[in-house]
């Protein structure tokens, strides 16, 4: 990990426990070390910042799309923890590189959904996710981010005050994908099965944060 990375996700670990009341729920399901996949909803533009500063002990490196590449200034800071994806079209070399990154024990963080959801609700997993997932053989780990869609929703220009949350889960199975070829008809349905489970599993975590949240409300009700 740089130093100016572990400074920069330590900075924003504090803002958002400052301003945010930030909550982290299961980071331990997180592997310290080897190639993992994070997969998380996505909702807003901080939900990048907010797993980065979640997972402040592991450098994570980001799939960002390509435009935000080429914008000045913006584009070096992004450049420094992520590379580039065409979401509408992924290319072989994005694939690749993605694996080549996990196969070299890199932390990759990957909103399958392929884009932020307007209004919060889960989307389906594009296929990109369960492929890189099935070539490199990383862990899935999934996420579920809670409360930036109040804090920065999509269109906004102003940040608001709420709080923010994201728990972590077990990781995803994913065994059997040694034996299936990514080009035949199988192997392309053993992707789609990788991200409607990896979505699933994001949808659990999202009722599992409903029912703390709820019990919580009781006991300050009492």
């Amino acid at each position: 990990m740089t130093l100016a990375y572990r400074f920069t996700a330590t900075l924003f670990f504090v803002l958002f426990k400052i301003f945010f009341r930030f909550k982290i729920i299961g980071i331990e399901k997180v592997p310290e070390k080897g190639g993992v996949i994070v997969v998380s909803n996505h909702v807003s533009h901080l939900d990048p910042l907010v797993i980065g500063a979640a997972i402040r002990k592991r450098q994570s490196t980001f799939m960002a799309k390509s435009g935000l590449f080429k914008i000045p200034l913006i584009g070096a800071f992004v450049k420094t923890f992520s590379f580039p994806v065409d979401r509408d079209i992924p290319q072989p070399s994005t694939i690749k590189e993605a694996v080549r990154r996990l196969k070299k024990g890199e932390l990759i963080v990957m909103f399958p959904e392929g884009g932020r959801s307007k209004d919060g609700s889960l989307l389906d997993a594009k296929r990109g996710t369960g492929l890189i997932a099935a070539l490199s053989g990383a862990k899935v780990i999934p996420a579920y981010i809670d409360g930036t869609n109040t804090v920065l929703p999509a269109g906004a220009k102003f940040i608001r005050l709420s709080s923010i949350r994201i728990i972590f889960g077990d990781s995803i199975e994913t065994k059997g994908k040694e034996s299936r070829r990514v080009e035949s008809p199988t192997g392309k349905d053993f992707q789609e099965r990788i991200g409607n489970d990896i979505m699933e599993a994001v949808r659990s975590l999202k009722e599992k944060m409903s029912l703390r949240e709820g019990r919580n409300d009781r006991r300050s009700n009492l």
